[in-house]
């Protein structure tokens, strides 16, 4: 059997103009965020302990824990949330279709009970609330509306509720909608439960006494009576429902980004792109301070964080600072602290992202690094966890130290990490290339990308020395290097390869069939071929010339992957067709059949260094590892090792495999061969 050892996270997924979305679980120091369709689950006391959950069909948005701690509630962007617990494998409880567009933004009421997601409703809806028990609350809450061309709004409703028993029960099928539609894009959400029983107002016409005509149950669009609303900073109100909508000058000229009320609900805090942060009372909505502009961001606010005494707010910003201000009783906020994150001063280290959370402060950046300081502490340095935002399209483990683990994506990102510590560094290269294929040896990196270059980089430490590229006329398919002798390098092209001594190209052969894998043995002396017709060409190495020795049939589909053993005794390979094939080096006879066990094309494959184990990952995201000496029927099988499908794997030691893919994650299992 094969247990999770260690997970080093992916971390969230950004974009350069919008803010990043993380909260914080009530009962621990636990954080979600999202990238992809993963829900990342990571603790910031032990950052190798991560969950993910993975069962949104689309790219997920945003996720919050519930007030108590026992559900979670994830939305993506076709407009779905998903509620979900937070214990056994995250059962799902209930699932709403909110939206007909992406979800930016959702909150859940403090009694647990509500949820009101907001987002791009494409024409149609652009908030909705919806009821998971049916006794009454009044809500107080807050949104923002950001418009391509108006600039943005935001909209206060101090009381408001969203349960009527009295109203005829087909209505509360499951869900109790109140919508609110606008012309723009609702971008952000915020609310509070200001009173947990009886209801204070009701969605009611106020003449007729009875539910408007609007198409759905509390909708805004479709009245028959006048609705005025106002952009460019203003709060948006509306003539025919009843008098819990207030209006208020709003003072930013810009993009509100976020919007957050204080943990005691007395005050709402809004920043926005002009740099401003401005203060309301969560009562009446009325503007009572700002942010000092003394010391001020120099950038966009993307986002704002209250402490949970609801005394300060922390706010980062495209100027790649964090700063913490304190809330005096006037209202007004005062520069306390500026945090200062490490970085190279790039694009990538603008902060996107921030949460206060227990004694935590957490910020997260357009490159996706998480740096957590300490509240109680500001001026300790900050410990930094990055990872991978995109698929990993090479795992290698080092030669001479198997803990140190290395990883590319094919944005051209190479991190290091090391077993029982986690990341370790990114290997920051002058060419930032994109990268396809990766190999390591001591002191040298190998990588391929889509420009017909192969690199060779040096590695100092953990930095990246001098580096070189040669051009191999074609965009390589498969890249391998000789272990024993390392200048030695076998890359595959599309009809052929080319033989590499360093930087200088020794010779290109045309092979005359279309090729997806290759191998070249640790000597030198030999290389394997696979074709897209299945087929793997042996041929034997002589200086710069190769010459074909055998063809070997068994696979009944395009090779994907070769590997020698670590004793060159044995050999395996791998197809679409979901077959891999252990052969007999000398004999060149199957040594290993029938492992058929994948349902879907095998990626990768990798060989335990006492050559005793096999493990195959494949795109139906599992990883089976296969025992040389047993039938293929006793393998050990990960289910779901990596959503979307596993492309890399290597073993650490004799009983533990790292496996990575598509989800941006890097796995290590601990293996228990059977009996």
């Amino acid at each position: 059997m094969a247990e999770l050892s260690e997970t080093y996270a992916c971390m969230p997924s950004t974009e350069r103009g919008r803010g990043v979305l993380i909260s914080g679980d009530p009962k621990s120091n636990n954080i979600l965020y999202s990238n992809g369709r993963s829900v990342m689950i990571l603790n910031l006391d032990n950052p190798l302990q991560v969950s993910v959950y993975g069962e949104h069909g689309y790219q997920a948005t945003v996720a919050r824990y519930s007030p108590n701690g026992e559900r979670i509630a994830s939305a993506d962007v076709s407009g779905t949330v998903r509620i979900w617990g937070t214990r056994n494998d995250f059962v799902l409880k209930k699932e709403f279709r909110v939206l007909s567009g992406r979800i930016d933004d959702l909150q859940w009421s403090p009694d647990g009970m509500r949820i009101v997601a907001s987002g791009d409703g494409k024409g149609k809806s652009f908030v909705r609330a919806f009821i998971l028990s049916y006794a009454g609350s009044c809500l107080r809450f807050c949104l923002i509306v950001r418009c391509k061309n108006l600039g943005c709004l935001v909209t206060y409703i101090p009381c408001f509720s969203i349960a009527n028993p009295s109203l005829p029960s087909a209505i509360f099928q499951n869900m109790l909608e109140m919508v609110i539609s606008f012309s723009p894009v609702v971008y952000a959400i915020d609310l509070i439960c200001i009173k947990t029983n009886g209801s204070i107002c009701h969605l009611m016409d106020r003449t007729n006494s009875r539910w408007d005509s609007g198409t759905n149950v509390g909708e805004f669009d479709g009245h028959s009576r006048r609705v005025l609303s106002s952009f460019k900073g203003r709060l948006r109100s509306w003539d025919d429902i009843p008098k819990v909508l207030m209006v208020d000058p709003m003072g930013h000229s810009n993009f509100v980004n976020c919007v957050r009320f204080s943990p005691d609900g007395s005050k709402f805090i809004t920043v926005s792109s002009d740099k401003k942060g401005i203060i309301y009372d969560g009562k009446t909505g009325e503007k009572i301070g700002e942010l000092s502009q003394e010391e001020a961001h120099k950038g966009s606010i993307y986002a704002v964080s209250w402490s949970p005494d609801s005394k300060e707010v922390l706010t980062v910003s495209a100027d790649k600072s964090a700063k913490i201000w304190e809330i005096g009783e006037d209202g007004n906020g005062k520069m306390k602290r500026t945090l200062t994150c490490p970085g190279s001063g790039g694009v990538d280290d603008m902060l996107v992202g921030c949460l206060w959370h227990n004694d935590h402060l957490v910020t997260v950046s357009l490159g996706g690094t998480i740096n957590l300081f300490s509240a109680s502490d500001p001026d300790k340095r900050p410990v930094s966890l990055s990872g991978h935002m995109k698929c990993i399209t090479s795992l290698t483990v080092l030669q001479l130290d198997r803990k140190i683990i290395l990883s590319s994506s094919y944005e051209g990102l190479i991190l290091k990490w090391i077993r029982g510590i986690g990341y370790s560094g990114k290997l920051e290269r002058k060419e930032n290339t994109q990268i396809k294929c990766l190999a390591a040896v001591e002191g040298e990196i190998v990588t391929s990308a889509f420009d017909n270059k192969i690199w060779r980089v040096s590695l100092q430490g953990d930095q990246c020395g001098e580096a070189a590229c040669v051009d191999i006329g074609s965009q390589p398919k498969d890249l391998n290097i000789a272990l024993s002798s390392p200048e030695l390098a076998l890359i595959a092209f599309d009809s052929g390869v080319v033989l590499l001594n360093g930087t200088k190209v020794l010779s290109t052969i045309n092979l005359r069939f279309p090729i997806t894998a290759s191998a070249i043995s640790p000597d030198g002396s030999e290389a394997i071929i696979g074709g897209e017709d299945g087929k793997l060409h042996v041929y034997s190495i002589a200086g710069d010339t190769l010459t074909e020795e055998a063809v070997l049939e068994k696979h009944r589909g395009a090779i994907t992957v070769i590997r020698y053993s670590p004793d060159v005794s044995m050999f395996a390979s791998a197809d679409v067709n979901r077959e891999a094939v252990l052969w007999d080096r000398a004999s060149r006879e199957i040594k290993l059949k029938n492992m058929l066990y994948h349902t879907a094309r095998i990626n990768c494959l990798a060989w335990s260094p006492d050559n005793s184990m096999v493990a195959t990952g494949s795109l139906d995201t599992c990883v089976l590892i296969y025992e040389v000496d047993k039938p293929a029927s006793n393998r050990i099988t990960i289910k779901g090792a990596h959503l979307g499908g596993v492309y890399g794997l290597a073993f650490v030691d004799d009983q533990s495999v790292v496996s990575s893919g598509e989800d941006a994650c890097v796995r290590v299992w601990k293996l228990s061969p059977q009996n």
